[in-house]
């Protein structure tokens, strides 16, 4: 538990002893809709699943925000929010799904290097979170974007291919974007829960990447990873691709390279450090 969560924690103790003394309790948020309500409103189960998970976060995000200990995460994450605008296009080629995935997964805060997804992990014993939606917090706390070719769809499914790795995931893409064969995507999946499914599931609307082929990419990654000299070697994509170089080193990719858009799919141009290849920068 890190210095930020362990004061939360401590906080919530306090809460808690009076909430129970005056016999009060919290309401939950109406727009936090639970993963039953969701799946009957047509999304697909696992989809279903980190939703709920993402409006928990958002709610708790919201609500600890004011604290003085969250001081470090809001001065950045609203002056982000200012900077970027993040709606999608055509007001932004920031996405509101990326972004809040970033803000609250990625972005880390204070002397522990915490994130709000840590937080809230660390303190989900004291809300009574569900066993279900704490391991989904936490398999949406580890994931990050990735780069992946586009390797065929079967059965509505697309497989995805990384760079790099070379990993397959058979995923659903919940923008409806089906793509084609040999496209270059830029998105966050997350993994099946408990086993009951088999598939990954897209947490972001897909960012096609063109105008830079595969081995450009590859190019890119290898001399990215170089830079993150403090990082373990066998963790260095999972930092670059989670965390960046810098704070705002993917956004800014997305925010410079925006060619142009469908309802289910973005398209950026270039690679991240050659600033001409970008129509923005």
């Amino acid at each position: 538990m890190g210095p930020i969560s362990e004061k939360l924690a401590r906080r919530f103790d306090k809460w808690s002893k009076r909430f129970r003394r005056e016999a009060k309790t919290v309401p939950i948020p109406k727009d936090v809709q639970d993963v039953e309500t969701l799946v009957r409103d047509g999304y697909d189960p696992l989809h279903a699943l980190y939703i709920s998970v993402q409006n928990i976060t958002s709610v708790f995000a919201e609500s600890i925000s004011v604290l003085p200990e969250l001081t470090p995460y809001y001065d950045v994450a609203a002056a982000a929010e200012d900077e970027y605008m993040p709606s999608g296009p055509p007001m932004s080629p920031l996405t509101r799904s990326y972004f809040t995935t970033w803000a609250f997964f990625d972005f880390r805060f204070g002397p522990g290097q915490e994130t709000i997804g840590t937080c809230l992990l660390d303190v989900s014993d004291r809300l009574g979170l569900d066993p279900g939606l704490v391991e989904a917090l936490r398999q949406l706390q580890e994931s990050r974007m990735g780069v992946y070719e586009h390797a065929g769809v079967q059965g509505g499914r697309v497989r995805l291919r990384e760079l790099l790795t070379g990993r397959d995931f058979d995923t659903l893409c919940t923008s409806g974007y089906g793509g084609k064969p040999g496209e270059l995507w830029y998105v966050r999946l997350c993994p099946p829960i408990f086993d009951l499914v088999e598939y990954h599931v897209t947490m972001t609307t897909p960012y096609i990447l063109t105008q830079a082929s595969k081995s450009d990419w590859t190019a890119y990654l290898n001399r990215a990873m170089l830079q993150l000299q403090d990082t373990e070697s066998g963790r260095r994509l999972y930092d670059l691709l989670k965390y960046g170089p810098s704070v705002h080193h993917w956004s800014e990719f997305i925010f410079q390279a925006y060619h142009h858009h469908q309802n289910n799919a973005i398209s950026l141009a270039g690679i991240p450090d050659v600033k001409g290849s970008l129509p923005h920068a």
